[in-house]
């Protein structure tokens, strides 16, 4: 199954969101290595890098199932060169940060093309990463492409939007998918039934490659399927309902990648404990399996059209 967790705070210092999340009995975290609302950041102290690798060991949560989401200021797909230029420079930053910490995975949204289309679009995003790329070659961190829900003039809405971009990265080994469940459904992607979530994996398999996934984001839909509102709401609340987190859950083709929820957490957290509950009592005996790998928590010392097809499937996904 999916190794589940949450996107948790670093207030009062990274480690704190691995320390946070092992006290939930998450096997996974997603973190913001600085402010996302900003551009600027205070280059990372030996002292807290070196605390939150102490972190990670004490947790036991393991690097394979960290995870970093950029700042939503960013714009790779931007025409204005002097936008695209600052989110190229801070995107860059970001993968440094990632590296610095150890965290596997910069989660990032494609970008905007502000009405310039998906083509152009497209290209800048292939040639800022390229050009990080090429000023990163030890880089280890990969970016991971998120699906979207495609308000806007936003890229990614299609996984052959996704797929267009990493075709044309020079070096494919560092780029993967992050698979967003709201944002897929809302951008036409049907996961609900059996038949419609077979479909919609294969045409990501066909289109992209399952071996380009690398973690997924848990979250319901507020909107309808197609609507292209990215709202996120609790688990089995909104309009992809249980069943579908059922069929991610039990998918072997996912087993081991890092499922991360991004949904409201309300001021104590609980709201994280109770997604968490729900989604392991949708796979058989998780909460067995839960309990014996969850990880220790010793005291811390400081557009909608029909296509595609799968053995006689239909499923509504997003025109490209």
């Amino acid at each position: 199954m999916l190794w589940l967790g949450a996107h948790m705070s670093t207030s009062g210092g990274a480690f704190r969101a691995l320390e946070r999340a092992a006290e939930f009995g998450m096997d996974s975290c997603q973190i913001f290595t600085k402010n996302e609302r900003q551009w600027n950041a205070r280059p990372l102290e030996p002292a807290a890098i070196e605390r939150f690798r102490e972190e990670v060991e004490r947790t036991g949560i393991p690097r394979r199932r960290l995870v970093a989401h950029d700042s939503y200021l960013i714009n790779l797909a931007s025409p204005d060169e002097a936008m695209w230029e600052k989110s190229r420079l801070a995107f860059r930053e970001e993968l440094d940060r990632c590296d610095q910490l150890g965290v596997p995975f910069l989660v990032t949204h494609p970008g905007a093309h502000m009405k310039r289309g998906e083509e152009a679009g497209i290209a800048r995003v292939i040639e800022g990463i390229n050009r990080i790329h090429d000023e990163r070659p030890d880089g280890t961190t990969l970016t991971l492409l998120e699906t979207t829900a495609g308000q806007g003039t936003t890229l990614g809405r299609t996984f052959e939007e996704l797929a267009a971009i990493i075709d044309g990265v020079a070096d494919k080994g560092r780029i993967g998918v992050c698979l967003d469940t709201c944002h897929v459904f809302v951008a036409g992607y049907d996961l609900r039934t059996p038949d419609a979530y077979e479909a919609t994996m294969a045409a990501f398999d066909r289109i992209i490659g399952l071996d380009r996934l690398q973690a997924i984001h848990l979250n319901d839909a507020k909107r309808e399927l197609g609507s292209r509102v990215d709202r996120h709401t609790h688990i089995g609340d909104g309009e992809i309902g249980l069943a579908a987190f059922g069929f991610l859950l039990n998918d072997p083709r996912l087993d081991g990648l890092p499922g991360v929820l991004e949904t409201e957490k309300g001021d104590d957290g609980e709201d994280d404990r109770r997604n968490l509950a729900t989604l392991r009592a949708l796979v058989p005996a998780a909460e067995a399996t839960a309990t014996a790998t969850a990880a220790p928590t010793t005291p811390a010392t400081g557009a909608t059209t029909t296509g595609a097809t799968t053995t006689g499937a239909v499923v509504a996904v997003a025109a490209a």
